[in-house]
């Protein structure tokens, strides 16, 4: 079993920047590849980024390629979103998931077993 608790969300203006973190607890974290999700309002879940259990392999959404940097720490049971030059188009709850026993990242919802509560982040225009 892992839980998983997001934080770093907030309110922020165009083009500024929130490194989102999610913290893991459970002994299955360093072999799980890792995702972050949004979802806006009135719109699906759909994925943002997504990092294998060793973090040599990452995969992103075309549209926050070289603007979003996801990470790990497997000695810290963590998983990072740094999120740069951020845009109104941005703003929606930020999920991060777990893909248990999974070296690769992959990039449905459906295969991930395990979800945080989520994060509001709201970027003004």
């Amino acid at each position: 079993q892992v839980q998983l608790v997001e934080s770093g969300g907030g309110l922020v203006q165009a083009g500024g920047s929130l490194r989102l973190s999610c913290a893991a607890s459970g002994r299955t974290f360093s072999s799980a590849a890792m995702g972050w999700f949004r979802q806006a309002p009135g719109k699906e879940r759909e994925f943002v980024a997504a990092i294998s259990r060793s973090g040599g392999y990452t995969y992103y959404t075309d549209s926050v390629k070289g603007r979003f940097t996801i990470s790990r720490d497997n000695a810290k049971n963590t998983v990072y979103l740094q999120m740069n030059s951020l845009k109104p188009e941005d703003t929606a709850v930020y999920y991060c998931a777990a893909d248990r026993d999974q070296l690769f990242p992959r990039i449905s919802l459906n295969e991930y077993d395990y979800w945080g509560q989520g994060t509001q982040v709201t970027v003004s225009s």
